[in-house]
């Protein structure tokens, strides 16, 4: 059973309760020490995701706003009650003992936590750097791997994301290799996905790096990674694997992906403060990442490969509480959840003339995450227009994605602190856009 008082007691930090949060006017608001006790069901995760008492419960420890319903979550994760509570409590602290508790005592709590993710992907702690996001994570893996030569050629996907197609121009252009550029089909499937990859490997013998986005961010199509991963090796080819949406969206460890290089988020699905990732190098490959920028470190280490700076330290510091938190509510009842919501507005009104949903429903390659475009349209200010539709007239908040091959979408991505009415409204605004179009 969790409530908030003993999982902030547990998390090291009992007395904030009694301090931060009981003050007139505290910034933390309505958090407050009856939240509901979290008693995680036994039953199978499919179950559990259909327990509206127990998410009841769950969104009780969410302080959501008013005046619209937020189905954008996929932009960063908002912070439960808990979390939120200890990442105050570490301003505090960082802010009141400075210099002196970074230079003297961060060092081991920042290893602490390195720890403890290392433990939460499935990996060992030197083969994974903390960095603010993903893309700071995978913008070094790309720029700074070392096995791409005048001739060779790189390969990404148009719904991989835009920094990473960025950065994998970048580095064609500073070594002289090329680059092939792949669509994956729609509407899509495992076999013709898997199918679009072999073909680009068969037909490019140059290729040497190849990047895969394991849930992407434009339409929520879930690749097979690990077969695709598998089928580049087999051709000499390495993979960089951009997991931003995975942990927490998906319930997986690094070994469900197959890859060498990954970078993720902390701050999305796992409810991190704003500002943290992760950059996973196995133990085996970290020489073929370069060091960066010159570094005179250790070459054996991966520090070498990842200069941060002087980042947020109460937001490192805060991430054990929220993976506490993802812990408590449990991870396969929380991709159960999610991927129930997804379907709940995709089922009613798959089918429906003028609304094309962008992910099957195949539940190995959808999680939260999915996309439609309405009538047709495809250019950006129509689907600007949509996402304006539906939060002026409905007070339902999604956002507009470009870079998709065959156009532009707008993207919904539900949370745990969602319910099923939310969904059903959108459906239902959907189906009178769609009328009228």
């Amino acid at each position: 059973m969790l409530t908030r008082r003993g999982f902030l007691g547990a998390a090291g930090l009992a007395g904030l309760a009694a301090t931060t949060c009981s003050r007139p006017g505290d910034a933390l608001g309505e958090l407050q020490d009856d939240l509901p006790p979290l008693r995680r069901p036994s039953a199978a995760p499919d179950v559990v995701a259909r327990d509206e008492e127990y998410w009841r419960r769950v969104a009780a420890y969410y302080q959501v706003g008013e005046g619209y319903t937020n189905l954008e979550a996929g932009y960063f994760g908002m912070m439960a009650a808990p979390v939120l509570a200890a990442y105050h409590g570490h301003i505090d602290r960082v802010n009141r003992d400075s210099s002196y508790y970074a230079r003297r005592d961060y060092g081991a709590d920042f290893e602490a936590v390195r720890e403890r993710v290392a433990r939460l992907l499935g990996a060992r702690p030197p083969e994974i750097a903390l960095t603010r996001g993903a893309t700071e994570a995978l913008q070094r893996l790309i720029i700074q791997y070392r096995h791409l030569a005048p001739g060779d050629a790189v390969i990404y996907a148009d719904l991989d994301y835009g920094a990473m197609q960025l950065a994998m121009n970048a580095l064609a252009q500073q070594r002289g290799a090329s680059v092939v550029k792949l669509e994956i089909p729609e509407p899509a499937t495992r076999a013709n996905v898997l199918d679009a990859y072999a073909r680009i490997l068969e037909a490019t013998p140059s290729a040497r790096l190849l990047l895969l986005t394991h849930l992407n961010n434009k339409t929520g199509l879930i690749i097979p990674v690990q077969e695709i991963v598998a089928l580049a090796r087999a051709r000499g080819v390495d993979t960089v694997v951009d997991a931003a949406h995975s942990f927490g969206q998906c319930d997986l460890t690094l070994d469900d992906l197959g890859a060498d290089f990954v970078g993720l988020n902390l701050h999305k699905w796992l409810g991190a403060p704003v500002g943290a990732g992760v950059m996973y190098i196995k133990g085996s490959r970290l020489g073929d990442i370069d060091v960066m920028l010159g570094d005179d470190g250790p070459a054996d280490r991966i520090e070498s490969r990842m200069h941060t700076g002087t980042a947020n330290f109460a937001t490192f510091l805060t991430v054990p509480a929220a993976l506490d938190f993802h812990d408590a509510v449990g991870a396969p009842h929380k991709a159960a959840r999610v991927r129930y919501l997804r379907d709940r507005w995709v089922t009613a009104v798959r089918g429906t003339r003028g609304i094309d949903v962008l992910t099957p429903d195949d539940h190995d390659l959808v999680a939260a995450i999915t996309s439609f475009r309405l009538g047709g349209r495809t250019g950006t200010e129509e689907n600007q227009a949509i996402v304006r539709d539906l939060l002026e007239r409905y007070g339902l908040f999604t956002v507009w994605r470009n870079g998709v091959a065959r156009g532009d979408c707008v993207r919904v991505t539900p949370s745990v602190y969602n319910t099923p009415a939310d969904l059903d409204r959108l459906a239902e605004a959907l189906r009178a856009l769609a009328a009228r179009a």
